[in-house]
């Protein structure tokens, strides 16, 4: 036998050495990938168990300022940066000789002349057509005329009022707290009208 012979036999046992050793490692490999019945082997149980404790949970997100937190240096409420609206207090007594409103009634077609004093003492005196009169209010009734001359509307109220193309209307010439008003009532001017309302019930009926 030659040397050549010789070295074609090695050759040829090295190369079915290699063909056994990769059909061996393709076999192991089938195995692992495989079950019993030839499918593919499913996840179990504990292999998802595992996957979701080793998961990193997601961060926490930063609490959020609440609005109080973050306006510290906001404004005041709406309600307190308002101011609300005045309500009629009575108007004070200085005396009881103080007049605190004096109202005189006249025009109309009969030409009435009627006058409604206010005092302190909480008298009312009228005059009609010449005659006069003095009665005594009640402790209520006071304290009702008192506040209806502490209207703050009354301030807005125009010094003169009258439509002059209507000249048979009753004219209402009123002083108090230091100035005199004068109109016929056409205008609309709701504190006025409850004023005037409110001492007319005390002039005598015809």
């Amino acid at each position: 036998m030659t040397h050549e012979d010789i070295a074609g036999r090695e050759t040829k046992v090295l190369t079915r050495s290699s063909v056994m050793v990769c059909a061996a490692a393709a076999l192991a490999l089938a195995g692992c990938s495989s079950g019993d019945d030839g499918k593919a082997s499913e996840p179990t149980d504990e292999t998802v168990v595992t996957a979701t404790v080793s998961g990193t949970p997601p961060s926490p997100a930063a609490p959020s300022l609440s609005p109080s937190s973050s306006s510290s240096g906001a404004s005041a409420s709406p309600s307190a940066s308002v101011p609300a609206s005045a309500s009629p207090t009575p108007v004070p007594v200085t005396g009881p000789d103080q007049k605190l409103v004096t109202m005189t009634v006249s025009g109309g077609f009969a030409g009435v002349n009627r006058e409604v004093i206010l005092r302190g003492d909480g008298t009312v005196r009228t005059t009609d057509s010449g005659e006069s009169a003095v009665r005594r209010t009640t402790t209520a009734q006071f304290t009702t005329l008192r506040t209806l001359l502490g209207d703050p509307a009354l301030a807005d109220v125009p010094a003169f009022a009258i439509d002059m193309g209507s000249a048979d209307k009753f004219q209402y010439t009123l002083q108090f707290d230091g100035r005199t008003v004068m109109t016929d009532r056409s205008a609309d001017e709701p504190a006025l009208d409850r004023l005037i309302g409110a001492l007319e019930k005390w002039l005598p009926t015809n």
